[in-house]
Formats: C-alpha cells, structure tokens, sequence
C-alpha cells in the first residue's frame, strides 16, 4: 500500500507539472543524449542481513468474566422471610443475605435433639436389660430364648440411637441452610425472589460477581499456540508471557492498560475451529472493566527466534509479488523476490529469497530502481523510527504536492480567463 501511494503522488506530481507548463505555454526542449548527465548516488540506509530475534505484537478477540461468579440458590424448602442486603452493594464471603424460616428450622433441631435424648434413654435400659439376663442365663434362671431377645432390643437401641443422631445433623443442616450466607465477596445482583414468596430446594435467589481478579479466555490459532507452547518450555519462566488489556479512552483520551499473567494454554485442539483455548488473569481493583465486556487480548514477550527480518517499509511489490532491493558488490540496486513470513510490528520475517550477508535497503523505496546506484548509509537498528521517519517525510511530501496541484489549477484558470472573454467579444 506505501508503494501504491507513492505511485499516485509521483503521478500526481506529473500532471501538476504538465498543468503548469500548458498553462504558461512553454513546452520542454528535447536534451540530447550526449548532455546527461549521470546520476549521483542515491543514499539510503542499507542493512547487512543477519538472523535476530524479533518480537511479535498478537492480540486475539475475547470476553471478560468473573472465574468466581456464583449463583445463589435455596437449599430449604420455606418462606423468604428477609433480605439483608441491598442489590448492586459490596457483600462479603460468610455474610448473612437471605432468611427462610429459621424458627421453624430451629425448632426440627429441637425435636431431633429430644428424639436423640429419648433413643440413648432407651439405650441405656437395653443395656441393663442385657447385662441381667446375661447374669441369669449364667444362673440357668432364663432360658437361652430370653436372652437372645435382650441382646436383640439392645441391637435395636444402639440403631435408634445412630437414627437420632443422622436425623439432628440432617437438621441441623437445614438450619444452617436456612439462613443463605455468601460464598464469595463480590457485588450481587437484584434479587429474582421478592421476600414473602415461598422458595423451594434450587430456587435461584441472586448472582454475586467478585470483580477482582478478572479472567479472561480466549482462542489461538494452532500455529501461535504451539510455538506460545515451545517458547514457554524452552524459556523455564525466564521471559514471562504478559497479557495486556487496551481499555478505551474517555473523551479523546489515551485510554489505560490492564496487565495480567497468561495462566492455562489448552492441550488440544478444538476440531471445528483449530484452536486452542488460553485465559489469563487480571487484577481489577477500581473495577475499570466488567465480566461479560468483548475486549482484545495481547500478549506481550512472543517472540521468533533466529529469524531474518527488515523493516516492513523496505518490502516492495514486483511483477513476481513482493520484493527487496539487494545491493550487489557494485552498490547497484537490484530486484529480489521475496517469500513473506509474519508481520513482527515494524518488522517482516522473511522466509526466502534471501540469505545471511546480503545488503538489503530498508529505507524509503520511493525513486529507487533495478540497476540505481546507492549510497548504502548506516542502519540503527531501530525499525519503528525508520517507518516513523518515512511516514513523516511521505505526509509532508503529500502537502507539497496537493500544494502543487492547487497552484497549477489557479495558473491554468488564469490563464483560461482573458482567452474566454476574447472570443465572447
């Protein structure tokens, strides 16, 4: 697209000048081939090719949510009698929120206490019971039978007991139950049961949202996350992956950046779609985004290894697609077909037509043809300020020509002006 661009301003630029030149009737004198002369040496910056480490910006579409979101549900059966908090606040984990008979609930525990009070009673009657005919059967004063069946009502006391003693825990549950506590700190939502109503066991009460930390997940192409993968494994936590959030701006403002820590990559890959499911998460104190937000994740510290890159402006299109211009030992610019990779911000990874060693312009491609002579100047390293540098000087070269063109148009009305009033006299 810059090369596109700067083929329209060069023509542009012509027309502007043929405008001109009609409009005052002059007309180009033909030069004789004998009195060109040669061209200087056109100085661009020029980079000897070497394999480098270049730094990838990814971001991937994905949703925000709470990890620890819980929906309230009732466990008892009964009327909602209270409501001890007001939708939208803060509620805090063990706090009180919700009220369902718990006298009723308080007087069950009663009564399976008085049950377990009466079984242990009779308990302790079988055991006596027991221990006499035992004595007796000793004495050959009761027979076997009687003995027996003491054993036996002694067997059944013992079960009573145990009964009594499940019935008051089961009770004491549903008292516990009866009073809906929260499990988590978070804000809660309206309540979608009005107090008074009767609730039943999984009636959904209310949802409480814990705003930080937030998670968020989101799908990998099967490519990045097997080389995440490989770069997590080989780095051993050297070079940690950050996640960052953009978050809008307010008013034309710069807006601020959440940074999280990328915490789960899946192990497989989803067949409808090859990708493979990753979540970070991020701290959210002020409460600056919402779970349920679409937001676009990036992930900060990718990296590709030991690859060739140029600046993405140094990339050219040809007859043969994309291309670079490679100086040969003579400093004269030649065309080469290039095999694109990704795109690493400022820079683009090669994958072929070039080697190690060769002397590749990274500059500004505007003027420069196969065959040009070139006057290589040093290359920083600094992709980012070369493209910065080249945009600049491309805008201001843009104004220079639509301030030709303007005055072109004005000379050529003024110069259409007198000859239409002639020939209307």
């Amino acid at each position: 697209m810059k090369r596109i661009s700067r083929l329209g301003r060069a023509a542009a630029m012509a027309m502007a000048t043929g405008l001109f030149l009609a409009a005052c009737g002059q007309e180009q004198a033909p030069q004789e081939d004998g009195g060109a002369q040669e061209r200087p040496p056109h100085p661009v910056a020029v980079v000897e090719l070497s394999r480098q480490d270049v730094a990838l910006e990814k971001s991937y579409p994905s949703l925000l949510r709470s990890d620890d979101e819980v929906t309230l549900v009732a466990r008892v059966t009964g009327t909602l009698e209270q409501r001890h908090f007001e939708p939208g606040e803060l509620v805090e984990e063990g706090q009180v929120l919700y009220s369902i008979e718990p006298d009723y609930y308080q007087a069950v525990v009663n009564q399976r206490e008085a049950d377990l009070q009466s079984a242990r009673a009779e308990l302790s009657r079988a055991q006596r019971d027991a221990e006499r005919f035992e004595r007796l059967l000793s004495q050959n004063s009761v027979s076997r039978q009687q003995y027996d069946q003491a054993r036996a009502e002694l067997g059944v006391a013992n079960a009573a007991v145990a009964q009594a003693e499940a019935a008051l825990v089961s009770a004491g549950i549903d008292l516990d139950y009866a009073e809906v506590t929260a499990p988590v700190s978070g804000v809660i939502s309206l309540s979608q049961v009005n107090v008074g109503n009767l609730v039943g066991n999984g009636t959904e009460l209310a949802i409480i949202t814990p705003l930080d930390p937030l998670e968020v997940r989101f799908q990998l192409p099967q490519r990045d996350a097997f080389e995440l993968r490989q770069q997590l494994r080989e780095a051993q936590g050297n070079e940690p992956i950050r996640a960052v959030l953009k978050l809008p701006g307010v008013n034309g403002s710069e807006g601020q950046r959440l940074e999280g820590s990328l915490d789960f990559l899946g192990s497989r890959v989803e067949a409808t779609t090859s990708t493979v499911q990753a979540s970070a998460t991020f701290a959210n104190p002020e409460s600056r985004v919402l779970p349920g937000q679409f937001v676009r994740v990036s992930l900060e510290g990718l990296k590709r290894y030991n690859v060739l890159a140029v600046p993405e402006i140094a990339i050219g299109q040809g007859l043969m697609g994309p291309q670079v211009f490679v100086l040969d030992e003579d400093n004269t610019a030649r065309a080469r077909p290039v095999e694109l990779g990704e795109v690493a911000g400022p820079w683009q990874v090669l994958v072929g037509g070039v080697e190690p060693g060769e002397r590749v312009i990274v500059g500004d491609l505007a003027g420069i043809e196969p065959g040009m002579v070139i006057d290589p100047q040093p290359f920083e390293g600094d992709a980012a300020t070369l493209v910065e540098e080249v945009e600049q000087a491309e805008q201001a070269e843009q104004q220079a020509e639509e301030a030709a063109l303007r005055e072109a148009a004005e000379v050529t009305d003024s110069a259409a002006g007198p000859g239409m009033e002639g020939d209307a006299q």
